[in-house]
C-alpha cells in the first residue's frame, strides 16, 4: 500500500461507515502551502500528499535538466521554439485535433487504445477551470474532487513565482487501488481507465489509502447547501432553494443514470477521475480537456503515431510523478 496517507485507517462498516481521526500533516519546518477555504478547501489533497506531489515533480524536472547535454540559454531557445510552433500551426486550437484523434481511436477495438493525458506545466495559469467543470460534469459533492490544482509559491523574495499542478487520477498501468479491494470492485479496463463499480463497492475505502497520489475519495452523502449560513434563525444563503433541487440532478458517470439519495449509490462509495469515460463513448473528450483555458491539457490514444500525444510524449521534458514507485501512471506532465 502507498504511505500517501499513513494516518487514515479505512474503515469496514459497510458504505456509510466513517474514517478515524488522520495524523498531522508531514510538511517540513518553513515549508508554506496555500491557504484554501470553502469550495477550494474541499477540493485539494492533505497537505502531506501536495508536499509530496510537488517534491516528485521538482525532483523528476531536475532529472530532466540534469540530464540534458545544454546550456540554460539553449535550454531557453528550445521552450520558445516549442512555443512558436504551437503559435504558428495552420490550425492552433488543438481540441480540433484532439478530436480527430479521439474518432480515429474509437474505430478500434479497446483493447488496442491505451489511452493518456499530457499537461503542460508551462501553460497551465491556475484558474481551476478543469476542477469546477469536473464538478459540474460529474455532479460531485462536497469533499469528493476528481481533479484538484495543487499550487506552490517558489523562489525569495522579492523573485517569487507560482506554479500549478492540476492532478487527476493517474490511471496507472501498474494500479496499487486494484488488488486491494476485498470485493473487486475497482479494475482496470481493456483501454486503461480505472473505474469504479459503485454498485459493487462496500465503502472500506482500502484503496483510498493504497494510491500514492490521492486521487480517491469518498462520498459520504453531503450537500453544498448543507452548510448554509444561518445567524439569529435567519437564512442568509440566496439561492438555497433552487441550489439544493440543482444538487439532486443525476450524474451519468460510466454511462449509467446515477440518482443521488442517501440509501442509494454513489453515496457510501469511493469515487476517482475515470478520464470522462462515459464522454469518450459519446465521441467527446474529457470536460477537463475542454474548458482548460490555456489548452494546457491533451487527451489521445498512445498506441496512434499519429495522435498528439504520441507526439507530445516524445519531447524530452515529458515527465511522470512518482514513477520510482512502479505504478506506471498514464498522465504525463510537460515541464
Amino acid at each position: 500500500m502507498g504511505t500517501a496517507f499513513a494516518g487514515l485507517v479505512a474503515g469496514s462498516g459497510g458504505p456509510h461507515s466513517k474514517p478515524v481521526a488522520r495524523s498531522a500533516p508531514r510538511v517540513p519546518e518553513g515549508a508554506v502551502l496555500p491557504q484554501f477555504t470553502g469550495l477550494m478547501a474541499s477540493m485539494l489533497p492533505a497537505a502531506d500528499v501536495q508536499r509530496d506531489l510537488l517534491d516528485s515533480l521538482e525532483a523528476a524536472s531536475r532529472h530532466w535538466l540534469d540530464r540534458r547535454p545544454m546550456t540554460t540559454p539553449e535550454i531557453d531557445r528550445l521552450m520558445a521554439s516549442l512555443a512558436t510552433a504551437a503559435v504558428d500551426a495552420p490550425d492552433p486550437d488543438v481540441l480540433i485535433r484532439m478530436q480527430a484523434d479521439l474518432k480515429r481511436a474509437l474505430d478500434k477495438p479497446m483493447a488496442e487504445r491505451r489511452w493518456v493525458m499530457v499537461i503542460d506545466l508551462r501553460k497551465c495559469v491556475g484558474c481551476s477551470a478543469c476542477t469546477i467543470a469536473c464538478v459540474v460534469e460529474n455532479q460531485l459533492p462536497p469533499g469528493v474532487v476528481y481533479r484538484p490544482v495543487i499550487e506552490q509559491e517558489i523562489g525569495t523574495y522579492p523573485h517569487v513565482t507560482r506554479r500549478f499542478l492540476p492532478r487527476p487520477c493517474m490511471h496507472c498501468g501498474n494500479p496499487p487501488c486494484t488488488p486491494v479491494c476485498p470485493v473487486a470492485a475497482t479494475w482496470k479496463r481493456e483501454d486503461g481507465i480505472v473505474v469504479v463499480d459503485y454498485d459493487a463497492c462496500i465503502g472500506c475505502r482500502y484503496c483510498v489509502t493504497a494510491c500514492p497520489y490521492n486521487a480517491r475519495t469518498f462520498d459520504f452523502g453531503e450537500y453544498y447547501t448543507d452548510t448554509a449560513q444561518v445567524a439569529g434563525g435567519t437564512e442568509h444563503t440566496l439561492g438555497r432553494e433552487a441550489a439544493g433541487a440543482y444538487e439532486h440532478v443525476p450524474s451519468f458517470e460510466y454511462g449509467k443514470r446515477w440518482n443521488r439519495a442517501q440509501d442509494r449509490s454513489p453515496v457510501g462509495n469511493v469515487r476517482k477521475c475515470h478520464f470522462c469515460a462515459h464522454r469518450l463513448d459519446a465521441g467527446m473528450l474529457p470536460e477537463c480537456v475542454t474548458t482548460c483555458i490555456g489548452r494546457a491539457t491533451y487527451f489521445g490514444d498512445r498506441n496512434d503515431p499519429e495522435s498528439l500525444v504520441h507526439e507530445l510524449l516524445g519531447q524530452p521534458s515529458s515527465i511522470r510523478l512518482k514513477e520510482e514507485l512502479g505504478t506506471d501512471p498514464q498522465v504525463y506532465y510537460l515541464v
